[in-house]
C-alpha cells in the first residue's frame, strides 16, 4: 500500500480542487490520501463525490499551532468535524486570516512592493488565505523566484519584515480538543528548521506525555540524518512515525507520494480513530 497522509487543496493553500487532488491521488499510485487543509475542513464533499475506485480518503486537517513563540502545525485525522469545541476553535484561526493577510499586504507595500488585497485574495480564491497566496503574489510580481524563497526573514517567514501573527492554538489545547472529537494527533515536520525555529525535542516529549499519537518523519524538509533522529525520537516516545508529501499542487515542487507511511502505522492510526472513518472510493464523478 502507498499511504500519503499530508495534502492540500483550494480549499486552503493548495492549487488542486478537492476533486482533482483526489483524481491525481489515484493516478499517482495511491492506496490511501489524507486532506489535510489548514483549519478547514470545505474540501471534505468535493473529495468525497470524486473519490476515484481504488482510492481510501482520510479527512483531516492541519491545525495552526504555537508553542513559547514558536509556529507549529498538528495533522488532525478522522475527528468529528461538527464537535463543537474543535469546530469553535478551527473557525478562531480561519476567521483571524484575512485581517492577518491584509496587514502583511500593507507591511509589503511600506516596503516598496506593488503587492495589493485584490492580487491575493484573487490568488487565494475560495480557499482559506495565508502566506502560500501572499508568497504567490510576490513570485508573481518577481519579487522572489518561488513561494519558498518568500519564507525568509527578508520577506513572511516568522518574524520577517512582512510577516503578522495571527491567532494559533496552544497545542496541548488542541490535542485535547482533537481527542475530545474523536481524532488522531501528529506534529506535522518538527524538525523543518528551513522554515523558522522549531520546538525541542523536550516540548515533543511533554506533547507525547498529553496524548500525541505521533510525529511526521519522512518529509520533504527533512535531510535523511534528520529523519533518522526522528524515527528514534518516536521509538523512545512510543509515538507513530508517518510520512507523507505535504502535497500543494503546483505551489511547492513535491509530488504526491514523494513520502509515504507504513502501513502498519497508518492501520494504527485507524484504529485510534473514532469520530470519522476512512471512505473507500467507489468511482466518483
Amino acid at each position: 500500500m502507498r499511504i500519503d497522509l499530508h495534502t492540500h487543496s483550494t480549499a486552503s493553500d493548495g492549487t488542486d480542487a478537492p476533486a482533482e487532488l483526489v483524481r491525481n491521488a489515484g493516478a499517482a499510485g495511491l492506496d490511501v490520501v489524507a486532506l489535510t487543509d489548514h483549519d478547514t475542513t470545505r474540501g471534505y464533499a468535493e473529495a468525497l463525490a470524486a473519490l476515484p475506485e481504488g482510492l481510501t480518503l482520510v479527512t483531516g486537517a492541519e491545525l495552526s499551532c504555537r508553542l513559547d513563540g514558536i509556529s507549529m502545525h498538528v495533522l488532525a485525522y478522522l475527528f468529528d468535524p461538527e464537535e463543537p469545541g474543535l469546530l469553535a476553535e478551527r473557525e478562531l484561526v480561519r476567521d483571524d486570516r484575512v485581517p492577518r493577510a491584509r496587514a502583511m499586504v500593507a507591511k509589503l507595500q511600506e516596503l516598496g512592493v506593488p503587492v495589493t488585497w485584490e492580487q491575493v485574495a484573487r490568488i487565494a480564491g475560495d480557499g482559506s488565505v495565508g502566506r502560500p497566496h501572499v508568497a504567490s503574489a510576490l513570485v508573481e510580481l518577481g519579487v522572489v523566484d518561488s513561494v519558498s524563497d518568500a519564507f525568509t526573514r527578508d520577506w513572511l517567514a516568522d518574524g520577517g519584515r512582512a510577516y503578522v501573527p495571527k491567532h494559533e492554538t496552544d497545542p496541548f489545547e488542541a490535542i485535547r480538543l482533537v481527542k475530545a472529537a474523536g481524532g488522531v494527533t501528529v506534529f506535522a515536520h518538527p524538525a523543518a528548521a528551513k522554515r523558522g525555529r522549531t520546538v525541542p525535542e523536550s516540548a515533543i516529549a511533554d506533547l507525547a506525555a498529553a496524548g500525541l499519537d505521533g510525529i511526521e518523519v519522512d518529509h520533504m524538509d527533512h535531510e535523511p540524518a534528520t529523519r533518522a533522529r526522528l524515527r528514534g525520537l518516536a521509538a523512545d516516545l512510543g509515538l507513530l512515525a508517518t510520512g507523507s508529501s505535504d502535497y500543494h499542487g503546483s505551489r511547492k515542487t513535491c509530488v504526491l507520494g514523494e513520502f509515504t507511511t507504513d502501513p502498519e502505522v497508518y492501520g494504527e492510526i485507524t484504529r485510534r480513530a473514532t469520530g470519522a472513518f476512512p471512505v473507500p472510493g467507489a468511482g466518483g464523478v
